[in-house]
């Protein structure tokens, strides 16, 4: 079962995927919360693991009520990500659906 068609609910529409990927180190769930958390945006989901040496995370996170557009968060992220050493990127869940659909 797809657990992103099961957080879609009965609309809204204003949630997206977030995925992280790096060499794994403390405090990256802090600081990608943060940034989210300063912003309105609230994480609906989460799942993390470490494969080999490589942190690997994927979130759902709602954007109802946040105080900046996709685009503004792309970028926080992914300077973020620079900073942190590794790649952060946003999508909306209806292209990350899209893109993902068999």
């Amino acid at each position: 079962m797809n657990r992103l068609k099961d957080l879609s609910g009965d609309g809204g529409g204003n949630r997206v995927v977030i995925t992280v990927i790096g060499p794994d180190r403390v405090g990256i769930i802090a600081a990608v919360s943060t940034v989210l958390a300063e912003n309105g945006i609230n994480i609906l989901d989460i799942n993390q693991t470490i494969m080999q040496e490589f942190f690997v995370m994927v979130l759902v996170a709602d954007m109802n009520n946040a105080s900046i557009d996709l685009i503004t968060l792309k970028d926080l992220l992914d300077s973020k990500g620079e900073e942190l050493k590794m790649r952060i990127d946003a999508q909306h869940e209806d292209v990350f659906n899209y893109m993902h659909r068999i």
